[in-house]
């Protein structure tokens, strides 16, 4: 399920699914700038999760971060030709995959998206990368004195996108292949799950900024009301606390035994 931040904004959030994979891909980019990348960040993420989506299908023997980086280069070139696509600022986005293979469950997380594997005898296993959110932190104190959509506010922009795809700061997908070797990976055996979920930080809000539930209450609420609790549990934090809206989404995977 997804939710875009608010009516009438183009979604930047994807997700999709094989019958034996998942992809949620979350798109970032500043607004207005057209003259960078004419197509915007929600047609790259939906050209990612699709070339992602396409790989996942043919080349079942191919690692995760083998097939995004192939994707990465197939969208890139998508749009070299018209777009300035290796301007720090030109579209991005973080990537989560799970996918079903010979007993196991594959995962990769490239960028702040979330992926949860409930596991039957033990908490969930919560796989996140806190490089951004980490670096983020130093300027939000820059942003919140700044009118959004200033020149002040997208020259801090500016400089915190900076920080991406460089040694020291955050990675994720945009126009370098060589991205995807900085993504985390692992298994589990399918066997000790009951279920899994993927979930951009429009979502995971509900857990790491309004500490509204913690993981294994994500996954009770999934298992019993779905995504769409989730998401309205956000809306209204978001709504109490006056906090920006955010694209929201979640791919809830179920009988993973039976894919």
């Amino acid at each position: 399920m997804t939710s875009a931040a608010r009516p009438g904004r183009a979604n930047e959030d994807f997700t999709g699914a094989l019958p034996a994979a998942a992809v949620l891909i979350d798109g970032a980019g500043i607004p207005g700038t057209e003259s960078i990348c004419r197509h915007g960040v929600a047609w790259y993420a939906s050209r990612l999760g699709g070339s992602l989506l396409g790989l996942l299908a043919l080349a079942r023997d191919r690692s995760l971060s083998v097939l995004l980086a192939e994707a990465i280069e197939q969208v890139t070139d998508d749009h070299r030709d018209t777009c300035d696509v290796g301007n720090p600022i030109s579209p991005s986005a973080t990537v989560a995959i799970l996918r079903l293979s010979g007993g196991l469950v594959e995962y990769l997380v490239l960028g702040d998206s979330v992926v949860v594997l409930d596991r039957a005898d033990a908490a969930p296993l919560v796989v996140s990368d806190p490089r951004e959110v980490v670096i983020s932190r130093s300027y939000e104190s820059l942003l919140k004195g700044v009118a959004e959509g200033s020149d002040e506010y997208h020259r801090i922009l500016r400089d915190l996108r900076a920080n991406r795809n460089q040694p020291g700061g955050f990675w994720l997908a945009k126009d370098d292949p060589q991205a995807a070797d900085e993504a985390l990976t692992g298994s589990c055996p399918v066997s000790e799950l009951t279920g899994a979920a993927l979930l951009s930080n429009g979502a995971s809000r509900i857990v790491d900024r309004f500490q509204l539930a913690d993981w294994p209450g994500v996954m009770a609420i999934l298992a019993s009301s779905g995504p769409a609790e989730i998401i309205h549990r956000v809306r209204q934090a978001e709504a109490c606390h006056d906090v920006a809206a955010d694209d929201a989404t979640i791919a809830h995977c179920t009988d993973l035994g039976g894919a």
